[in-house]
């Protein structure tokens, strides 16, 4: 198939492999429809029915550890039991920081059986971004592992939390059998829900599909990240859509998910597609490209949940004769890119990419249903790719004030249309909502959403991503809003403007955050390593700028708007000799200067970020 092209011929020629799974098509399809918000469908009856089918099959690896659907579903009942005597009620909310380990998913589960949702914490957060992401949801409690115990305890003072003894503590071990001792003012957590019932919890007021589940954190464009609510209806989806559609999973199959739990891809899309199978999860807290196909291969993983770097980094390994000694046959994810799209499929013997497009917020999702090369698939959700202002995130109104489609075959924005069966769940602040959607749009009285993403139809209604756009950015599989590092690095004292935007560096996936800014003293040199340390302990590392411009003045327009478009396009070259600029060159703690020859070994992928 062309790289750029999907025919009606390539559709007939996936048609055996479609049949192949038609069971499950049949059965995914009720699951991705089914719309009726107040059906006592949720993410925990999937547990419990997996735990009826399957009670001794695993359901997660992790480590040596194993736990079976069983075990699973006696735990996370535990744990709603727990929630219930404490007080918490349907519609109330705990935030959890933790690594990607089984506590994570038994507390979701656990707690959306009780109709409580999780606010799911970038484990990268701390600071004031931490801080901003629980006070935004108002929780009663936080869960701390062990491990991100110093991000909760330096912003501890700060946060306000709605519960008698809010601070709940998980040791970095096996919670399920090994408690550990909860430090000075923490509630052990494990030790207190072991002395509860295993039994299902009743409730006078069921958990339905419409009710909240999670809070997933976007980075938007509005400055700190925004809260997205995420209901059970969501999972469902997942569950139909992923889970049966594209990857027909089965009990035998073991999805290998290295992505963080905080994020869609990895809790709603591949543990939704774990459910659907009555499959197993295996887990590991952070991605290695060095010890993934020993995992692969110890785990006996049939599937894996990915993003492109993740396949990036995996093809940058040195070729080996065990590059398809492995179990895996599957792969669901999004960001994979076409130009390595053939090359990884073939050097490691992948049969089908399942790849996506979907966000946390939003209420369209694309999937590679018919397992074609180079695209995120097809959407029965009303959609549209409109003509959009370059560099920016808004689309063109004509005089009218209308939008106008682009030709087929030519980039547009993509927007989802907001109906009663397509509902936009939004944020928690209804602002934030209401500047993400798009009213008036063809006709009087619609509404859309927009996902700020520019993408492609490549043929047979099927799309091709091609940027994101507007003032997010994404790197490292992160986004990152510029509004949100402008904000941060404003408050350090060490500047008198700053602008933020992302740029390409060859051979890499997203763009690499830089910062163009003028120096609070013009007339001194720039402390890179001060600005460096402030911008470590105020940022995950992936919001971290690559590069730093240190300029004398930031051009703008007549209206004083900063004219980012050019800036961004300057890149971290040295044409402008009065100038300075930084890079945060791997392996390193601290900013360096680039030189003509730093930048053409970056330019030639000599240097690896």
């Amino acid at each position: 198939m062309s790289q750029d092209n999907v025919t009606a011929r390539d559709l007939m020629r996936s048609l055996p492999g479609v049949l192949r799974r038609f069971p499950f098509i049949a059965r995914g399809l009720y699951y991705y429809a089914v719309k009726d918000d107040k059906k006592e469908l949720t993410l925990g009856k999937l547990v419990e029915r997996n735990a009826s089918k399957y009670p001794n099959r695993p359901a997660i690896l992790c480590d040596d550890q194993t736990i079976t659907w069983q075990e699973f579903d006696a735990w996370s009942n535990r744990i709603a039991h727990y929630l219930k005597d404490q007080g918490l009620v349907k519609g109330d909310a705990i935030a959890v920081l933790l690594d990607n380990r089984p506590e994570l998913l038994a507390l979701v589960a656990g707690a959306g059986k009780v109709g409580v949702a999780c606010a799911m914490l970038n484990t990268s957060q701390k600071g004031k971004v931490l801080t901003h992401s629980i006070n935004l949801i108002e929780p009663k409690m936080l869960v701390v592992g062990d491990e991100l115990l110093e991000h909760a305890e330096g912003i501890r003072k700060e946060i306000d939390l709605k519960h008698s003894n809010p601070f709940l503590y998980l040791a970095d071990t096996n919670t399920l059998n090994i408690y550990g001792d909860a430090p000075e003012g923490y509630v052990n957590l494990a030790q207190e829900v072991s002395r509860c019932p295993s039994a299902r919890p009743t409730l006078s007021n069921p958990v339905v599909m419409g009710d909240t589940v999670v809070y997933l954190y976007t980075s938007g464009t509005t400055g700190l990240p925004k809260a997205a609510p995420g209901s059970h209806r969501k999972f469902i989806r997942a569950y139909g859509g992923f889970g049966m559609l594209s990857l027909a999973m089965e009990p035998e199959d073991v999805l290998y998910c290295t992505l963080p739990l905080y994020h869609g891809t990895a809790l709603l899309v591949c543990w939704g597609s774990v459910l659907a199978g009555g499959s197993a999860i295996a887990l590991r807290r952070k991605f290695s490209a060095s010890a993934f196909w020993d995992d692969v291969r110890r785990y006996k993983a049939t599937t894996f949940g990915y993003v492109g770097e993740l396949c990036r980094y995996l093809l940058n390994q040195p070729p080996s004769d065990q590059d398809r000694n492995h179990s895996l046959t599957k792969m669901i994810g999004n960001g994979l890119r076409p130009s390595i799209w053939k090359e990884f499929k073939d050097r490691f013997g992948i049969e089908t990419v399942a790849e996506l497009y979907a966000s946390s917020e939003g209420n369209i999702g694309f999937s590679n249903f018919f397992n074609m090369d180079n695209t995120v698939g097809f959407s029965t959700a009303p959609y549209k790719l409109v003509k959009y202002h370059e560099g920016t995130r808004d689309p063109i109104r004509t005089e009218k004030g209308r939008l106008e489609e682009v030709e087929k075959g030519e980039p547009g924005l993509l927007i989802g249309e907001i109906t009663k069966k397509w509902a936009f769940e939004g944020y928690t602040q209804k602002e934030a909502t209401e500047k993400s959607i798009l009213r008036d749009a063809f006709k009087n009285g619609d509404a859309w959403f927009n996902t700020g993403d520019v993408l492609k139809e490549i043929g047979c209604r099927h799309l091709q991503f091609v940027d994101r756009m507007g003032d997010t950015f994404r790197w490292k599989g992160e986004n990152v809003s510029t509004t949100e590092v402008e904000n941060i690095i404003d408050g350090s004292g060490m500047v008198q403007e700053a602008i933020v935007y992302g740029v390409e560096i060859p051979n890499t996936n997203g763009k690499a955050g830089m910062v163009t800014l003028v120096p609070q003293n013009p007339e001194a040199d720039v402390d890179v390593d001060r600005l460096f340390a402030y911008l470590s302990d105020n940022l995950p590392a992936y919001a971290i700028p690559v590069f730093v411009r240190v300029t004398h003045a930031i051009e703008k327009t007549g209206t004083f708007k900063y004219r980012k478009v050019d800036i961004q396009k300057l890149g971290y070259s040295l044409d402008r000799p009065h100038e300075e600029v930084y890079a945060w060159l791997p392996g390193t703690s601290g900013y360096t200067r680039l030189t003509p020859k730093l930048v053409s070994d970056i330019d030639s992928g000599g240097v690896r970020f």
